[in-house]
């Protein structure tokens, strides 16, 4: 397992100082954005939410170690990656209001966030297959939890990447839960790392909660890629809160013995590392707070101020001429929502 923090610094890395506040800045805003965006669910802003916090390192680190041209496919949980590869907060709030994902008009090569568990990872492996028959330069991020190495579509798309020489990184985020069941409930592997050998791909782990060493192995993985060598990247972090905010993990998760780097604070612990480096000192620190709350507090006013999406636009992109069966629902939808939604079903 490769590593920075505690064992190398950061002069013997090729990261440079730039890069290393870099990080640090995306790592305070989407601390910042997870901590808002559990608050404003909590008072009934949104319906439900998948907090981060604990894997800002991990996420953070891999956006980083992607190319301009690179594509990300993010998950449920990647708001974190999402963000340090530039798509606004305010399009992933008004995404968690119900509204499309992208508000925003850009063009950053990014794939909407997945919700059902896998479905993502085969998505991932074609648009490899697609980039290699264009000869394009560029390579894939895929983002996934340790839940999801239990679903068929993991070992299909890893099968098609091996087979096909995708340039794919399935980069897996092990945070030790697939919402109540821990990590070795979910297979008996020595890691899931070394599931890559089942399918003639390269394997590799690295500490989740060092952002420096997540874009090292991250930014080697996706020049493997490249070269048409598939990779399997297990970071080993740790989600400190609940699965959703309708979870409630004491019920099934007590005192856990892991390491301490593992389920420390990555904000706190990459802090650190950069005081004692030199890089970052009490006045930077301020600024980067102040910056995230500022950036935040436009996120929301963005979101709030938004355009209104009309009910029945769920069913525009599905069909050019929509069946009738269709129809039917989309009349249903309206008449419902005409009779005051769930009020109206009694009169």
């Amino acid at each position: 397992m490769y590593r920075v923090i505690d064992e190398h610094p950061l002069s013997a890395t090729d990261v440079g100082e730039e890069r290393a506040r870099a990080l640090y800045r995306d790592m305070v805003r989407t601390r910042r954005f997870d901590e808002r965006a559990l608050s404003l669910q909590r008072r009934g802003w949104m319906s439900g939410y998948p907090p981060f916090a604990g894997q800002e390192a991990s996420q953070v680190g891999a956006a980083h170690a992607l190319s301009e041209r690179d594509w990300l496919v993010p998950t449920y949980r990647s708001n974190a990656a999402q963000i340090a590869r530039g798509v606004p907060m305010s399009d992933l709030l008004r995404f968690r209001r119900g509204y499309p994902e992208f508000a925003s008009d850009h063009d950053l090569p990014i794939l909407p966030q997945t919700v059902p568990i896998a479905s993502q990872i085969p998505h991932a492996a074609g648009l490899g297959m697609a980039i290699d028959y264009s000869d394009d330069e560029a390579a894939v991020l895929c983002c996934f939890g340790d839940g999801a190495t239990s679903e068929g579509d993991f070992h299909e798309a890893l099968n098609f990447a091996g087979v096909f020489s995708t340039p794919t990184v399935f980069f897996c985020e092990n945070n030790g839960w697939a919402i109540s069941m821990p990590r070795e409930r979910q297979t008996a592997s020595e890691s899931i790392a070394i599931k890559a050998d089942a399918y003639g791909i390269t394997g590799t782990r690295v500490d989740g909660n060092d952002p420096l060493a997540v874009y090292a192995v991250v930014r080697e993985a996706l020049s493997l890629a490249r070269a048409g060598e598939p990779v399997l990247v297990e970071s080993l972090t740790y989600r400190r809160g609940a699965h959703t905010t309708s979870d409630d993990p004491s019920r099934y998760r007590d005192e856990e013995d892991l390491p301490e780097w593992r389920t420390a604070d990555p904000v706190e612990r990459y802090e650190k590392y950069l005081r004692e480096e030199g890089v970052v000192d009490e006045a930077l620190v301020e600024e980067v707070e102040e910056g995230a709350e500022a950036e935040l507090r436009r996120a929301v006013e963005r979101a709030e101020s938004g355009p209104e999406v009309r009910p029945e636009e769920v069913f525009d992109p599905v069909y050019g001429e929509a069946p009738h069966r269709l129809e039917k629902q989309r009349d249903w939808l309206l008449a419902y929502v005409e009779r005051g939604g769930p009020q109206g079903l009694d009169r």
